[in-house]
């Protein structure tokens, strides 16, 4: 039998790098290995890719649907089913940090387009997925570049790029996002196919030279006549790229840190570990893959369970895996993706730029009932397949007095960790149903209700909200 606390850190590395895994799937990743788990999961191109063709004839319309529900349901489920777990985290990082919203692109497939891009470059160069970013249709209109003309410029890409994705504020001037607009001048969306009668096109990225502003620029330091790819070629150069960018990475992987706008004032939680960040930025010469490579395999990372709130996307999506019951194609996606919303994170709708706030922000009182309710209802719903796994696994271990039947179930869902106040609301009501029995089929089916309420009111604790 593997090690608990080998179970403990494979389950946090599946809950960061992923959704979370169920039991059996953490017993097989220990067995291969702590190191050569975080290998395969840096590697997503070895593993297989959501089989797009049984995707396509589920979600028929999400390549033209006019509204976005299709299109977050179709995430949704990529991120349940996916066997490339840190490919979808990694989208749903780079997402959150170049945050763009159907609330003025007003074209779903066009952010799910989008989504596809972070996929396919959100490990690799972070200057390749900068440049991709320039060239993303989504971005170009939610930022205005198409309206960023030679002889007219919009400020709207070049500040952007530098204040929240790629620099942070208080590292360039007024006019550094100036002489980067000047660069990106000609860099917009093709004219498109009219939608009717046969329905949306995708749009494409166009590079007009006759819009292009081909004058001397000057631009953090450097000078020259610069376009869009100089000018990200200077910025991933710059000191505070790396460690705007290994913050980020923090933030979402490790543990939470103050919002965004208070970095230029407020420092990090843990300095040691934002610099081992940069030098694996800076020695891989940009390269993702590289920096979680590190961040994985520290013990920084290593001893910072609990030490996030998860995301509603986090929430939903590791309690229906663990739940398994959307492991296919069914009724009840586009369910899980509005749960989304309504706890707060609309996917492919940031509220703004300045993308969501995170930590103990994911949560106010209305977004708490939400949570614990959908939580709730799904672990404490013993006929779903992956509860059942969970019912067999403890049955297995025969009649249980109160306390082995709460450490049981916080071992089979985890191993969560609990406060002492948790605990002992657990173990009130285990101890108000006695022993765990499994003599009769009475017993029996005594014991699976009282295994689902002890599920439910777990996944309602405020312990469940941490990842």
């Amino acid at each position: 039998m593997p090690h608990q606390e080998d179970i403990a850190l494979m389950a946090h590395l599946m809950r960061r790098a992923g959704f979370g895994a169920h039991r059996e799937e953490l017993e097989a990743r220990v067995a291969k290995g702590y190191e050569a788990t975080v290998e395969e999961l840096l590697h997503p191109e070895e593993q297989p890719a959501i089989d797009e063709d049984i995707l396509y004839r589920f979600f028929p319309g999400y390549e033209g649907a006019l509204g976005p529900p299709i299109n977050q349901a179709e995430w949704v489920y990529r991120m349940i089913n996916t066997s490339r777990p840190l490919e979808e985290k990694m989208a749903l990082f780079w997402h959150q940090l170049f945050a763009t919203g159907n609330s003025k692109v007003d074209n779903p497939p066009e952010l799910t387009q989008q989504i596809a891009m972070f996929r396919e470059h959100g490990l690799g160069s972070f200057r390749d997925l900068l440049v991709e970013l320039a060239k993303s249709p989504a971005m170009i209109y939610w930022l205005d570049n198409n309206g960023n003309h030679a002889d007219a410029i919009n400020e709207n890409w070049g500040r952007e790029l530098m204040e929240l994705f790629a620099l942070g504020v208080g590292n360039y001037s007024e006019d550094d996002i100036k002489e980067a607009s000047r660069a990106f001048t000609g860099w917009t969306i093709a004219p498109k196919i009219p939608r009717n009668p046969l329905g949306r096109f995708y749009w494409n990225f166009e590079y007009k030279p006759e819009d292009h502003d081909d004058g001397e620029k000057h631009f953090l330091g450097h000078t020259g006549n610069f376009n869009g790819e100089d000018i990200i070629d200077i910025l991933v150069d710059q000191p505070a790229s790396p460690k705007f960018l290994s913050r980020h990475l923090y933030n979402f992987f490790v543990a939470d840190e103050p919002q965004v706008p208070a970095w230029d004032i407020t420092p990090p939680g843990d300095p040691a570990a934002i610099e081992m960040l940069v030098n694996a930025y800076v020695e891989s010469n940009y390269d993702i893959r590289s920096m979680l490579r590190v961040l994985f395999n520290s013990d920084f990372f290593k001893n910072a369970r609990f030490a996030r709130v998860k995301s509603p996307a986090e929430l939903v999506v590791g309690t229906a895996r663990m739940a398994g019951n959307y492991n296919a194609p069914r009724p009840g996606f586009n369910m899980l993706a509005m749960e989304c919303n309504w706890q707060g994170q609309e996917l492919l709708n940031p509220p703004s730029v300045e993308s969501w706030h995170t930590g103990p922000e994911w949560i106010d009182g209305g977004a708490l009932v939400r949570r614990v309710n959908y939580a709730a209802n799904l672990m404490g719903n013993i006929d779903l397949p992956g509860i059942k796994s969970v019912i067999a696994r403890i049955k297995a271990q025969g009649n249980l007095p109160p306390a082995d039947l709460v450490a049981a179930c916080l071992d089979a869902i985890g191993p969560l960790d609990v406060s002492e106040a948790t605990h002992g609301e657990l173990l009130a009501q285990a101890q108000d149903g006695g022993e765990l029995r499994w003599d009769t089929e009475e017993d029996q089916t005594k014991s699976e209700q009282r295994i689902g309420i002890l599920l439910s009111l777990i996944s309602a604790s405020r312990d469940y909200q941490f990842a």
